[in-house]
């Protein structure tokens, strides 16, 4: 595995993305997401997702010149259409509509239809606790998982992201509905490594910790088994109520044209209620929980291996599959 720094790989993005159509300032923000995801351990979110980004492009599907645009609004929350614009892009300029909702109510709470692939939703959480403010946010998808009890793909693994400030490094917690979401199926297959936990089943039914045969099944297992599959169907629901969009079962199930899809995006302010230290609570529960002696490992806080793999790519380099690099390079050059 090679390694190539931050700079260098928003370079490369970026000049990907003005080749394609992208104004300087809009590619550069696309860029850093996409860097984003990579530097901190998430490159099938990343790196390994931007030429199907840049193929759904030359499709049509993404429109490069496309911005959210708001529709509707009742005091703190507001309905936006993405038009299908780029779906990071989308995603944070709602996520930031959001936030500037809190600031004026004390929650502040966008719905997105018609928008694309949000790429890796941590982002927006991380986007979030960086102003200061508790974010939640989820997608829906396209039906790339079984509901519990059958064995045809009909919800979504409908990403879920809950992140709160804390001043030694935010917690956020970043998860599909199912137990690896694609991209991690993706990834585990390159390297060719079994996954840690069984995550799906194979094509005779059986449980499995070979991601290229549950990507084969289309049987990836929901997180909690029932609870899971309950989740995200809860969460396609709310997603698509206010967002007046798509539900997960309208959705293309083609990858390549997986668009209009739903989204929401909600910002709390706790210091609208006019306590400074409304977010102390967050240290005392993260302090309780490093305090715990006779585990066989040390327990980490939701977001907390993030911000390790953060520091050590940022100082050593980013981890960068070399033929997914030399084919984004290649574009680069063209």
């Amino acid at each position: 595995m090679a390694r190539v720094s931050y700079r260098e790989l928003v370079d490369t993005f970026r000049g990907v993305l003005v080749r394609v159509g992208f104004t300087l300032d809009r590619a550069d923000l696309c860029a850093r997401l996409f860097a984003d995801a990579s530097r901190d351990g998430v490159p099938s979110h990343g790196l390994n997702r931007f030429p199907r980004f840049i193929d759904m492009i030359h499709l049509g599907v993404i429109d490069v010149s496309a911005t959210p645009l708001r529709v509707a609004s009742a005091g703190a929350l507001e309905r936006w259409d993405g038009r299908r614009g780029p779906g990071n892009l989308n995603a944070h300029a709602c996520m930031d509509a959001a936030i500037g909702l809190s600031r004026r109510h004390g929650v502040g709470c966008v719905a997105l239809s018609n928008t694309n692939h949000w790429m890796r939703g941590g982002n927006y959480g991380w986007q979030a606790v960086d102003a200061g403010v508790i974010g939640i946010c989820w997608t829906n998808t396209l039906a790339n998982m079984p509901p519990w009890g059958a064995s045809d793909p009909r919800v979504g693994n409908n990403p879920l992201v809950i992140a709160a400030p804390r001043s030694e490094g935010a917690v956020v917690l970043d998860m599909a509905m199912s137990q690896f979401s694609f991209g991690a199926l993706e990834s585990y297959r390159r390297r060719n490594e079994l996954l840690p936990v069984p995550g799906g089943y194979d094509n005779s039914g059986e449980l499995t910790r070979d991601a290229a045969a549950i990507e084969a099944s289309r049987r990836p297992l929901p997180i909690g088994f029932w609870k899971g599959s309950g989740l995200a169907m809860m969460l396609d629901i709310v997603a698509t109520v206010l967002a007046d969009g798509r539900a997960t079962h309208e959705i293309s199930r083609d990858p390549l044209h997986e668009t209009d899809l739903s989204q929401a995006f909600i910002a709390v302010n706790p210091a609208a209620l006019g306590d400074g230290n409304a977010l102390a609570a967050v240290d005392r529960i993260v302090d309780d929980l490093h305090a715990m002696s006779g585990a066989a490992s040390a327990p980490r806080f939701p977001g907390e291996r993030t911000l390790q793999t953060r520091a050590k790519n940022l100082t050593e380099g980013i981890p960068v599959d070399p033929e997914i690099w030399e084919a984004i390079r290649r574009m680069d050059r063209q």
